[in-house]
C-alpha cells in the first residue's frame, strides 16, 4: 500500500466545553478521493481548519508528504503543496476571476500577491490561469468582477485558484455548494480526473456526488470518526445510517 500523502494523527480541538474534534485520525493516499461527511455541527469545518492551518489543534499532528506541518502557517502549508478551496471572502471581489486566478498562480511561483501588475503581464502566470479557468468552464465570465458573479460562479473561481496552485493535495470544502445541475455535473467530471494529478480530501453534502466520486469515506459525528470505509461499506453500516444518512441510506 502506498504511503499517504496527507495524514492526520489524533487531532483534537475544544472550544470551552464543546469538543469540536476528538482524536481524529485519517489519511489520504495517492490517486484517491477521500470524502469526509457528517451532520451539521459534526466538526468538519474545525477539522478542515486544523488541516489548513487556520485552527490550532489542542493535540495531534498533521503530516504532508512525510513531513510534519502541524506548526506551519496557512501560507507555509500552501507553499508545501496543500491547496484549500478558497472561501468567497478570500477572493478579491473588486477584480475579475482572471486576476484572482493569476494571483493564485503567482503565489505558487513564489511572487507577492501585492504585485498585481506583474500577475497581469507574466505570460507563464497567464497561461496557468487560462488553463485553470478553462478546466472549470469559467472562460466566458473570467473578466467580470467577482462581486458580479453568481455564488456558483464564485465557487468555480475558487476552484480555478486551487487548480492554478498545482498542489500535492486538494482540500475541497463543499465545492458543489451553489452550483446547478450542469455545474455539479461538470465539476464532478473534473474532480474524477483530478485525483490522478493530486489526491483530494473532499468535504461535501451532496451525497450523490460523494458516492459517485469517493474511493473511501470517513463519517464524522460529534467530532469523532465513527467509520472509514468504501462507499458500499458506508451504505451498509447501520451506525452510519442511524447517525447521519437516515432516509438517504
Amino acid at each position: 500500500m502506498a504511503e499517504p500523502i496527507l495524514a492526520l494523527r489524533g487531532l483534537s480541538k475544544s472550544f470551552g466545553a464543546l469538543k469540536a474534534t476528538d482524536d481524529v485520525s485519517l489519511d489520504l493516499r495517492p490517486g484517491e478521493i477521500h470524502a469526509l461527511i457528517g451532520p451539521n455541527g459534526a466538526g468538519k469545518s474545525t477539522l478542515i481548519g486544523q488541516i489548513a492551518g487556520s485552527v490550532v489543534p489542542d493535540a495531534g499532528e498533521v503530516w504532508l508528504g512525510g513531513r510534519q506541518i502541524t506548526g506551519l502557517s496557512v501560507a507555509a502549508r500552501a507553499r508545501a503543496g496543500l491547496a484549500r478551496s478558497f472561501q468567497v471572502s478570500s477572493l478579491a471581489m473588486e477584480v475579475s476571476a482572471r486576476v484572482n486566478v493569476r494571483l493564485a498562480a503567482q503565489g505558487r511561483a513564489g511572487g507577492t500577491y501585492r504585485l498585481w501588475g506583474s500577475a497581469s503581464r507574466d505570460s507563464r502566470l497567464a497561461a496557468a490561469a487560462e488553463a485553470a479557468l478553462a478546466r472549470v468552464g469559467l472562460e466566458a465570465r473570467a473578466d467580470i468582477p467577482v462581486a458580479e458573479l453568481s455564488h456558483g460562479e464564485r465557487r468555480l473561481a475558487e476552484m480555478a485558484c486551487a487548480l492554478a496552485l498545482a498542489p500535492r493535495v486538494f482540500l475541497l470544502d463543499e465545492p458543489m455548494a451553489g452550483l446547478g445541475a450542469d455545474g455539479t455535473a461538470r465539476l464532478t467530471a473534473l474532480l474524477d480526473g483530478l485525483r490522478h494529478e493530486a489526491p483530494i480530501l473532499l468535504v461535501e453534502h451532496d451525497m450523490d456526488a460523494v458516492f459517485r466520486l469517493a474511493d473511501r469515506i470517513s463519517v464524522l459525528v460529534y467530532g469523532r470518526v465513527i467509520l472509514t470505509g468504501t462507499p458500499d461499506e458506508i451504505r451498509a453500516s447501520r451506525e452510519v445510517r442511524e447517525a447521519y444518512l437516515g432516509e438517504e441510506a
